[in-house]
């Protein structure tokens, strides 16, 4: 049974000279599930002051990434999203078990899509074929004081 629970969705604080917060939310690796990882990045970017344009492209660009890893999750596994909060900065990590381990196709369309909206976009296989694609989105400084 899969619920997102205390465990699978943890807030934690590092010390780095800056306040760093991170959250793991942890779904099966199934489209049916996208609708809560895309609340949860736009509650996050929310809480960093983000702009509406900025939460929607984050959310656009979380949903890319899942739709470019779900085909080659393992049937049953798990998707993985880590946020890492900073003051002017989100970075996300989608990630999958993968039978194959093959990276997403960088001519694609899709990874348009993604660099267009996230930024700073990276991919890389791990550890018993874990495909991971990375996001990192900086926050602009208008609206600010």
């Amino acid at each position: 049974m899969h619920n997102v629970t205390e465990d699978a969705l943890s807030l934690r604080d590092r010390v780095d000279g800056a306040r760093r917060d991170i959250v793991e939310v942890r779904l099966p690796a199934e489209g049916a599930y996208l609708s809560v990882l895309r609340t949860a990045t736009a509650g996050l970017a929310a809480r960093l002051d983000f702009t509406l344009d900025e939460i929607e492209d984050l959310r656009i660009a979380v949903d890319e990434a899942c739709a470019m890893l779900l085909p080659q999750a393992v049937p049953g596994s798990d998707l993985t999203c880590v946020f890492e909060l900073l003051p002017d900065l989100m970075q996300v990590a989608v990630s999958v078990p993968s039978a194959a381990g093959r990276l997403p196709d960088r001519g694609t369309f899709a990874w348009t899509v993604l660099t267009a909206l996230a930024g700073e976009v990276g991919a890389d296989v791990g550890d018993g074929k874990q495909v991971r694609i990375t996001l990192h989105k900086q926050r602009s400084n208008s609206g600010k004081a």
